[in-house]
């Protein structure tokens, strides 16, 4: 079963710095305007190791394991004293304008493939080169983003609920609550360990950063004899259940179909059938979900930026997968030779479709949790691109060398 410790984490100095000024959100989602707001903000913000760029020269990956030492030597870093769980909580308002909260737990998550243990991928990834995130963890020899692993425990959710005050609370630019508690009590980080390891672990987001964190594993083992600290990575732990967590969907983007190709028609053939028109404005501000929610449908975005209502006709997916992204792989493979992208909020599918960039865009439902939860059980994988979860957990509250003895070893 899952193995899950707790670490001896390095954190930011909190008499020194503020969270909302050296946090920042998941390198991949991360613009190159984005990073120069976070360095501005902070010239000591986790961006400046997590997202090295080719301005910081051709050894830049030695370059941010060479800062991050630094961090530690001029106290910007702090080690804990021993090792510790972190709690962490964030509250919002979710997609149908109600509160949320999703609450966590970040501790070291030691490394399986799917035939050596019980941490399971969540859906199949999209090619996607993985040399800059292992070129990172060789020059910074540590985990500074955690992946999100889901774990089919019921109950964890109540060992992480505290009544104590966070240690730290900030409320980001876009009106997310983050909170966070340091644990360091014995019995409730066993009790904490022991919930993890009697379910599976499904990886949720952060798939790329796992199968980099497993090369790296081998890599430190082949040349050290083991994997010391490499052996687990830095996890983000949620309970998966329907308070703890919002799930958006990913929409389509096609282009390359033949001038004039009408998707409509095409798609109808097969079982999403045209059922009414949204308008453009419906679209924009996101109420198109709404709708396609009440239809059971997807929605075809074309250059008007309206879209038309697809209801999905069951008796045409026979022996498909219950995800809107599986109906719809199915459907495309029927089309002519295209290129397919991914695109989150329907406002920018719009966009990207009104403008020419895409022929049409596909609006999907989100994927609900037990359908999640039922495909995780079943040790099955969603096509590629099948969620998002939301929000994404910052970088920087914690992080995790990786020149430390494994988690747990004398």
């Amino acid at each position: 079963m899952p193995r899950f410790e707790p670490f001896v984490g390095l954190r930011y100095d909190p008499r020194r710095f503020a969270p909302e000024d050296v946090t920042a959100p998941p390198y991949d989602v991360l613009s190159a305007d984005d990073r120069a707001s976070l360095v501005a903000r902070s010239p000591s913000n986790a961006v400046v190791i997590d997202l090295p760029v080719e301005a910081d020269g051709a050894d830049r990956y030695d370059a941010a394991g060479r800062q991050l030492r630094s961090w530690l030597a001029d106290g910007t870093l702090i080690e804990d004293l021993a090792p510790t769980f972190t709690v962490y909580r964030t509250g919002y308002i979710d997609d149908l304008g109600r509160p949320a909260h999703t609450l966590g737990v970040i501790g070291a998550l030691t490394l399986s493939r799917p035939d050596e243990g019980d941490i399971l991928p969540h859906e199949h990834t999209t090619p996607k080169a993985k040399s800059d995130r292992l070129d990172l963890l060789r020059g910074a020899r540590a985990n500074l983003s955690a992946v999100w692993g889901l774990s089919l425990a019921a109950g964890l959710s109540e060992l992480l609920v505290t009544g104590d005050p966070p240690d730290q609370a900030w409320v980001d630019d876009d009106g997310v609550t983050h909170e966070v508690w340091r644990l360091d009590d014995p019995d409730r980080m066993a009790a904490i360990s022991t919930a993890v390891a009697s379910a599976p672990v499904v990886i949720a987001d952060g798939h790329h950063r796992y199968e980099t964190s497993l090369a790296y594993r081998d890599e430190r083992r082949e040349t050290d004899g083991t994997g010391g600290a490499a052996d687990a990575t830095m996890c983000f732990v949620v309970e998966l259940a329907d308070d703890e967590l919002t799930v958006r969907p990913i929409h389509r983007l096609l282009r390359g179909l033949p001038p004039g190709f009408d998707l409509a028609a095409a798609v109808a053939a097969h079982g999403l059938v045209p059922a009414g028109e949204v308008d453009a404005a419906a679209v924009a501000d996101g109420e198109v979900l709404g709708r396609m929610a009440e239809a059971g449908a997807m929605a075809l975005v074309d250059e008007r930026g309206q879209a038309t209502l697809l209801r999905v006709d069951p008796a045409a997916f026979d022996g498909v997968p219950d995800l809107d992204s599986a109906r719809l792989d199915r459907v495309l493979g029927h089309l002519p030779t295209h290129e397919l992208t991914y695109q989150h909020g329907t406002d920018r599918v719009q966009q990207a479709v009104t403008t020419g960039e895409a022929q049409y865009g596909v609006l999907l439902r989100p994927a609900t949790v037990a359908q999640i939860d039922a495909n995780a059980r079943r040790g099955e994988r969603m096509p590629p691109k099948t969620t998002f979860f939301h929000p994404k957990p910052k970088t920087g509250i914690v992080f995790r060398s990786l020149d430390e003895p494994a988690t747990g070893a004398p």
